[in-house]
């Protein structure tokens, strides 16, 4: 029916699933190791089973990420854009191993494919074939353009669905009269963030 900005972005996507097919191919089971197809491994990844409990489980306080991760924990399925900020989280973030969150996808996934899944998770971590190094996306500036009015994180979160959009992406930083105010309570009714959300670069 003719080329728009739609098609443009699927013929995109599938070309990205071809290439992470290929890598898989030339490198075979290379994709799967902690320095990946680049011979790279950073020394601070740490196989740290609380930090990763708490980011499957989508309870880091953070709300962006949370949402997508509970998406995930119950239907099977994110966006490309929640996993690519859920994969940045844990590794740049919470400096966790990378094969704990590929492993994890693998096992929720119900559009698994395993070049596409490892590929993209190499690529985040900096240790596949894109050219970058790790990919570390500010969080609290993608869930304001990706999420401006907080609508996906209310659906999944709706402990929060009475804060206003201005502060439905950083609930750490609401004084005790606005956790009153809009019925929230941090630390009880939804978590502490476990990375301060002022970390990327905005307070309020």
């Amino acid at each position: 029916r003719g080329k728009n900005k739609s098609t443009y972005w699927l013929f995109f996507e599938l070309l990205w699933r071809d290439f992470f097919r290929l890598m898989g191919k030339k490198h075979k089971n290379k994709i799967f190791l902690k320095s990946g197809t680049r011979d790279f491994m950073p020394e601070d990844w740490k196989n740290d089973m609380q930090l990763f409990k708490v980011w499957s489980e989508g309870t880091t306080g953070v709300p962006f990420i949370d949402a997508n991760m509970r998406e995930l924990n119950l239907t099977g399925f994110m966006s490309n854009r929640g996993r690519q900020n859920v994969a940045s989280f844990l590794i740049n973030d919470l400096k966790v191993n990378w094969q704990m969150g590929a492993e994890y996808f693998e096992s929720m996934l119900i559009d698994y494919d395993v070049s596409s899944n490892w590929g993209n998770w190499n690529n985040i971590a900096g240790i596949g074939s894109d050219p970058r190094e790790m990919l570390d996306f500010n969080i609290l500036q993608q869930a304001k353009r990706f999420d401006p009015r907080g609508e996906y994180v209310k659906r999944w979160i709706p402990e929060l669905s009475e804060l206003p959009p201005k502060l439905i992406h950083i609930p750490d930083q609401l004084h005790f009269a606005e956790q009153e105010q809009h019925h929230v309570q941090i630390g009880n009714d939804y978590p502490k963030a476990i990375i301060a959300t002022d970390k990327w670069g905005e307070r309020r």
